[in-house]
């Protein structure tokens, strides 16, 4: 059975917003889904390079407990653990990850794993170029912020959550996972 990890933002739980929908999609497929939640307050400095220490210590045991090839389902933050997921081949879901700190592009770069990267372009954390660079598997919102909230309607940030739900299941079929 597969298996597959959900790491949080800053700001809220593993289970919180679009993480609730992207947790559910590997769910759907048969995967049993481990969602973290921060075991303590983050540190204050968020983009500090002792962040990422921080976060791989609380994601690591969660990994050490699982077999295989885990999937990592990160949010933000979460994206800090991308250095694990490189150190250990895990396909990934990076959800308006943190473009704009040096440590998580240099661990994607590493990354010999697949991983799908979900930014917008109203997110001040966002970088297209370099997403492109880094992946083949991008999707970007227009005007997407890094809630990925739309302007206009709050239906058109639900149809945003919609299409990233498809778009999380396509790149799993895409590179066969589980």
């Amino acid at each position: 059975m597969a298996d597959a990890v959900v790491i949080p933002g800053s700001r809220h739980g593993s289970a919180a917003g679009l993480l609730t929908y992207a947790g559910d999609v590997p769910a759907f497929r048969g995967a049993t889904v481990h969602r973290h939640d921060w075991n303590e307050q983050h540190p204050a400095e968020l983009f500090e390079p002792a962040t990422e220490t921080w976060v791989c210590s609380q994601v690591r045991p969660v990994l050490d407990t699982l077999t295989g090839q885990p999937l990592l389902i990160g949010k933000s933050l979460g994206s800090f653990a991308a250095g694990l997921a490189a150190e250990r081949s895990l396909p990934a879901v990076w959800l308006t990850p943190v473009l704009t700190v040096p440590w998580v592009p240099a661990a994607l770069h590493r990354a010999t794993a697949p991983f799908l990267l979900v930014g917008g372009t109203a997110d001040k954390l966002w970088d297209r170029s370099l997403a492109r660079r880094l992946t083949p598997y991008v999707v970007e919102v227009p005007a997407a912020d890094h809630g990925m909230f739309v302007p206009g309607p709050l239906t058109d940030t639900i149809a945003v959550l919609a299409r990233l739900v498809v778009a999380i299941d396509e790149f799993l079929d895409e590179i066969g996972w589980p």
